[in-house]
């Protein structure tokens, strides 16, 4: 060996107080490899530069699932049909009403366990986690099976309101829902579990691998959706088998790792089952449950309305844009969930002058990131919406002009999602609630209802900047009313 093939080793400790020991060869990139070791603790006090690092992996992981999202709507618009494609957005709203439990459980469940770590509980904060995990597969077995069979009666219901299409076309659109549905549930015991995982990599100091579990799953889907979609002319099955094969990777993968020995701060073991804490989980994080309900009951709302002003154009148009929507508003959402440990840690160990560190730079960096989300998506709104509608001139103009006005919310987006999740990871899931149904439920409800009367079409497309810009005054006056009881202004 020479001089220049001389190991390095790294020795750290991990949560449980057992040494791990990592070799590296001593060359010229020595340097770099040390680097990728380095970790952000959740106790430092964080920098923009530090901030934005320790974040952005959990940016990266939901913009990755948002565009792994598109391209399962690209691939079923462009080699489907328009039909299997509005029936994907018409019953979406079921799937996702199912799989955001796991949200609850994983976002109420961070701030516990994250607490318990900023109280230096160690021991506590791992029976939590594996409770937790165990009881989001448990769960997600049993919806699974509910929502398999109901899927027939609410496809039917979602539809009622379609009147332009042939009693055969409506058939056709109740099936593809049903199917598509039915194929994607039986993932559900892995997907909630997935959806859990993506805030406790955060928690456990592991966000980076929680990116590249994702980029994983990510890949499989597209390869997948290629293979099934394109290759073998699956349609809207082969759609849906590749999304629920892609779910069972990204399910599994995270189970295996916190498993076994790791060096990261959560590792899954014997545990047993707290009434009393999992009565408290689910209140914290009923916030994200009930926003994914809002959102879903909301997106039933505005496709009723839209079947009724234009038909099933209009439901297209609307997927289109939540499709591309999703991509911006994923980098709010993933900015949330990476400093939600930051600020539950802090709580836990009642460090006033860090809240109020990372609630002001949070604060500037979202109002930054909501206007220069909103001026890319006024410039490109047209190039995006044509990835989806093909030679279909008319559904491409529909789509471009309302993104242009929904891209108006963006504004005001990112600063209402991290001030609901801030009051979470303060365990303070009854404020964080009240600032999620207002936002998605109440004031969209509201706006798509009225807005139509005055606007027509184009209040349809105004009512998600209407309700943000209600709710905006709302998270200001919650701000302002406990900022003394928190200390983070």
């Amino acid at each position: 060996m020479t001089k220049a093939d001389a190991v390095v080793s790294i020795y750290y400790k991990n949560a449980f107080g057992e040494i791990y020991r990592k070799d590296y060869f001593e060359t010229d990139s020595i340097r770099s490899c040390l680097a990728m070791e380095e970790r952000i603790h959740l106790s430092e006090h964080f920098t923009y530069k530090k901030l934005i690092k320790f974040v952005l992996p959990s940016i990266a992981m939901m913009v990755f699932i948002s565009v792994y999202g598109i391209v399962d709507g690209f691939f079923v618009s462009n080699f489907a049909g328009e039909i299997p494609f509005a029936a994907l957005n018409l019953i979406f709203p079921l799937i996702m009403i199912l799989g955001s439990v796991g949200f609850m459980l994983g976002t109420g469940g961070n701030a516990v366990v994250s607490k318990a770590l900023g109280e230096g509980d160690a021991q506590r904060a791992n029976q939590i986690f594996s409770m937790l995990v165990y009881a989001t597969i448990a769960i997600g077995a049993a919806l699974s099976i509910t929502g398999i069979l109901i899927a027939r009666p609410v496809a039917e219901l979602f539809a009622a309101t379609e009147k332009d299409m042939s009693l055969a076309e409506k058939a056709e659109l109740i099936d593809c829902c049903v199917m598509y549905a039915r194929i994607i549930l039986l993932a559900l015991p892995v997907f909630m579990p997935q959806n859990a995982f993506q805030g406790f990599f955060v928690t456990a100091e592991k966000a980076r691998r929680g990116l590249y579990v994702t980029i994983t799953a990510g890949v499989c889907n597209m390869v997948l959706d290629a293979l099934f979609v394109a290759g073998f002319q699956g349609g809207l099955v082969g759609a849906a088998i590749a999304t629920a094969m892609s779910q069972c990777v990204g399910g599994l993968l995270p189970l295996f790792y916190f498993a076994r020995k790791n060096d990261s701060l959560l590792r899954l073991g014997k545990t047993r089952f707290e009434g009393k804490v999992f009565f408290g989980v689910c209140v914290n994080g009923m916030s994200e449950l009930m926003t994914n309900i809002a959102l879903s009951v909301v997106t039933i709302l505005y496709n009723a309305q839209l079947m009724r002003y234009i038909g099933i154009s209009g439901v297209s148009a609307y997927g289109i844009m939540m499709y591309i929507g999703f991509m911006f508003i994923a980098m709010f959402i993933g900015y949330a969930i990476g400093v939600a440990p930051i600020v539950g840690y802090h709580y836990g160990a009642q460090n006033r002058e860090e809240l109020k560190n990372v609630f002001g730079k949070s604060i500037l960096f979202l109002t930054a990131l909501g206007v220069c989300m909103t001026a890319i998506a006024c410039l490109f709104a047209s190039p995006l919406s044509r990835i989806f509608v093909g030679e279909n001139r008319e559904l491409h103009l529909l789509a471009t002009r309302g993104l242009r006005i929904y891209a108006i919310s963006f504004l005001l987006t990112g600063l209402n999602i991290f001030c609901s999740s801030f009051y979470t990871a303060l365990s303070n899931g009854v404020l964080s609630l009240l600032i999620s149904f207002f936002r998605t439920f109440f004031c969209q409800v509201l706006a798509v209802l009225v807005l139509p009367l005055i606007l027509a079409l184009d209040g349809i497309w105004l009512s998600a900047a209407a309700a943000e810009g209600i709710t905006f005054i709302l998270t200001v006056i919650l701000l302002l009313a406990t900022r003394e009881k928190y200390g983070y202004l």
